[in-house]
Parts: C-alpha cells; structure tokens; sequence
C-alpha cells in the first residue's frame, strides 16, 4: 500500500514535479517521428545508451532547453534515472537547463586562449552586454558563456558564436561581432 503526502494523486506525479522543481502543467513528449528517431539513433550502438547525447539534442531543439521533466522524458527512453540523465546535461556545456538566448557567444578560457586575452575578452562582452557568464541579454538575444578547449589554440584568443569560431580576437572585432547579432 502507498501513502501520500496528504495531496490527492501526488504519488502519481513526475518525481520532479512532486519535489516542487517542476511546472504541473509542463508536457513533454516527442512526435512520433522524433520517437522513430530515438529508436533508429538507439539501434546504431550496441548499447543503446550510447544514442543519449544526440536524443538530448533533438529534446534541447524540440523543447528550447534541458529541464528537469525533459531529463526525465529522456530518461524513460533510456530506461534510465534522471538523476544519470542530469548528470549528463551538467557535464556538458552544450546543453542548456534554462532558455538560452538567439545566440550563444562561448568564450574559450583553456590555457592558449587565456595567455592570449580571453579574460579580457570576456570582461569585454560582459561590459557590452549587461550581463555575467551563463546569463542571458534581457531581450533574449545573447547567451554569454565560458567554455574548455575549442580547439582553436592558433587563433586565440577565440569565440564559438552559435556554429562558428571567430578567431584573434580584439575588443573592435567583438564589438563587430555583437552588431551583427540580431
């Protein structure tokens, strides 16, 4: 027999939701294409497992970002905790846990970058921007991140701005950059 915490139904509801850390309205569910998708991607390893990442994408374009519910739809897919999904999602800086903005400037801090400017170049788009590292521009324009190893060590300092590195960069080139953001 189950218990309740006195709530109605409450044992019937998302882990996540029952914590509090969740909306209750919040539906999350993949088309069935996007499922077809998830089985063929599951197919291609010889634990399925191994397709995590690349469903975590299609959830983070089909949904906006990565929230708790998210994690633990995907989860399910997997048959795996939500916990070992959130693991997942914090580990990598591609996956968002908030909304993120139309573009997302990463700014590389490994060592290459850093000895060549990138702290100043941070300091930089922060000034400009209005905003601290992992925040997002007001009117949901720019997301602001700092990142590892681009791989890019020739060119530093350097930035990926959605899919594409800038490189050598100086505060006018950013300046440049951040007009051409709409």
């Amino acid at each position: 027999m189950s218990t309740t915490s006195g709530a109605a139904g409450a044992s019937n509801r998302p882990p996540a939701q029952r914590a509090g850390l969740a909306a209750p309205t919040t539906t999350v569910a993949f088309s069935p294409e996007q499922l077809a998708e998830v089985q063929r991607l599951q197919s291609l390893y010889p634990d399925r497992r191994g397709a995590l990442l690349p469903v975590l994408h299609m959830a983070q374009e089909t949904f906006g970002y990565i929230s708790l519910p998210v994690e633990e739809y995907v989860g399910g897919l997997f048959e795996l905790s939500p916990a070992h999904v959130h693991e997942v999602v914090t580990f990598y800086t591609l996956y968002f846990q908030q909304p993120k903005g139309r573009h997302v400037v990463a700014v590389c801090h490994n060592l290459s970058c850093y000895l060549a400017g990138s702290r100043d170049i941070l300091a930089h788009l922060q000034r400009r921007l209005g905003i601290d590292l992992g925040e997002t521009t007001p009117d949901g324009r720019i997301t602001l991140q700092s990142v590892e190893c681009l791989c890019a060590c020739e060119a530093a300092p350097m930035v990926q701005v959605d899919d594409r590195y800038e490189l050598n960069l100086t505060p006018d080139k950013i300046d440049r950059l951040l007009e051409g953001l709409r």
